[in-house]
Order: C-alpha cells, then sequence, then structure tokens
C-alpha cells in the first residue's frame, strides 16, 4: 500500500468515525429517553430528543413526507462525490474536512433512510432563544464546512502541498 493510499484509508477511516459517534449517541438519546425530553446540563446547554424531519434548520419540515427521499438522494449524491473527492490527492486540510462532511452526511443520511427523519439532542439557548438542535453529525458537517471556507481563504495566499505520493 502507498503512502496516498494509506492516507486515504485515514480519511475514509475519520469518516467513519464521526459516522459511529453520531449513531452512537443518537441510539442512547433514543434507547434511554422519550421523544420531547430535554434536561438541563448548564445554564446555557440543554440535551434533547426531538426529531428533525427536514434538513438544517428544520428546513422543510412540514412538507408532508416527501422531503425524507429527498434530501436522502441528496445526502446520497454528495457522499459520492465526497468519495471521489477524498480519492484525489490534494492538500490534507481538504481532505480532512471533506471526510468530516462525509462522516457528518452519512450519519444523517442513515437516519433518513433507516428512521424517516433526524434524531437530534444537542441544544443550545440563551436567553429564551434556542439554536436549532443538532448532533454530531450536524457538527461534522459544520466543523468541515467552514474549514473548506479557511482553506480557501489561506489557499488564495499561499500554494499548499498535495498528498501526490
Amino acid at each position: 500500500m502507498n503512502m496516498h493510499s494509506t492516507r486515504q484509508a485515514s480519511w475514509f477511516s475519520l469518516a467513519i468515525m464521526v459516522l459511529a459517534a453520531d449513531q452512537a449517541a443518537k441510539s442512547y438519546i433514543d434507547a434511554t429517553t422519550s421523544l420531547g425530553w430535554s434536561h438541563a446540563v448548564t445554564p446555557f446547554f440543554n440535551l434533547v430528543h426531538v426529531l428533525n424531519p427536514g434538513a438544517a434548520f428544520s428546513f422543510l419540515a412540514g412538507a408532508g413526507g416527501w422531503q425524507r427521499w429527498f434530501f436522502l438522494a441528496i445526502a446520497v449524491a454528495i457522499s459520492f462525490w465526497l468519495i471521489w473527492m477524498i480519492r484525489a490527492p490534494r492538500p490534507r486540510a481538504e481532505s480532512l474536512a471533506f471526510s468530516l462532511i462525509l462522516g457528518g452526511a452519512l450519519g444523517n443520511a442513515f437516519d433518513r433512510a433507516v428512521r424517516g427523519q433526524v434524531i437530534d439532542y444537542l441544544d443550545l439557548h440563551l436567553g429564551g432563544w434556542h439554536w436549532p438542535a443538532f448532533n454530531v453529525a450536524d457538527i461534522g458537517i459544520t466543523v468541515g464546512a467552514a474549514s473548506l471556507v479557511l482553506t480557501s481563504f489561506a489557499g488564495a495566499r499561499q500554494p499548499q502541498a498535495t498528498e501526490n505520493i
């Protein structure tokens, strides 16, 4: 196995770890709490058990059910694209970002395919205002996307070495 193949395996392993952590947390919440459950952890953070049939910020949550298949198809298509991107030699920061997004996309796609909707359980709030509940998959997607944005700004200023080996 050459160095590039080894690195690819590392990036795919990271995506699988995000997927596994996401599914483990969702399964734990689903098995140990009832829907609608909430537990205050700090003055600004709750653990909750809510379902989201929509996308980010509950986009299309009340669309009647067709959105499940629509968002699942998008997640599968994006996952194939991300796999293709990870397989190509590129800067490590980009591969890291694509891996995090892939793990998150697969985590939420699994929920849509198996449960019909996504389990969310992390609730940040301040002064009566609640950020929409989210999960580990959402964190992977958000951190990965933010990393891509930051990498693009850094890349515009200086060239990055790729994993060509």
